[in-house]
């Protein structure tokens, strides 16, 4: 059995203009959904590993954005939460496409062509993504995906 590493990508600054968030409350629920139901899975969160990004300076927030757009062309399979546009995301969701790595959106925006040309799976919202990963389909995907690849191939 293969296992598999986890990228979450998602909407965290959107538009807001101000120095504040969007909710990151699904971090949390697509990360239980995937430890739930993807034997041996390692899940990396950006917002977990830098909660008070918006406070590092320049340098410091530069070296993040960067390290976080490399491990997501390294990931398994990016999980990007787009219930609308986020430019960070797409960025990353770019670069895992380039390295040929399995990218999942949870959207409603499957008309964007951000997420429509980038996504190998697009799926409505958080209770689609919960019963896609439930019914073995998140993993079977992911198998059919890296078909023919050998175990080291994959994230370490």
């Amino acid at each position: 059995m293969r296992h598999y590493a986890f990228f979450l990508a998602g909407i965290i600054q959107g538009s807001i203009t101000q120095r504040s968030t969007h909710s990151q409350d699904y971090r949390r629920l697509i990360r239980e959904i995937i430890e739930k139901h993807v034997e041996g899975a390692r899940v990396y969160c950006p917002f977990e590993n830098h909660p008070n990004s918006l406070e590092y300076d320049d340098s410091k927030a530069s070296q993040v954005f960067f390290d976080h757009i490399q491990m997501a062309a390294r990931t398994d399979c990016l999980v990007a939460y787009l219930p609308e546009a986020s430019m960070g995301t797409a960025v990353e969701m770019f670069a895992a496409h380039n390295a040929g790595r399995a990218i999942v959106s949870v959207s409603p925006l499957g008309g964007n062509w951000t997420v429509r040309f980038l996504s190998d799976r697009v799926l409505g919202d958080l209770g689609a993504f919960g019963e896609f990963a439930a019914s073995g389909h998140l993993v079977e995907f992911l198998d059919e995906y890296y078909a023919g690849e050998d175990e080291e191939s994959l994230t370490q």
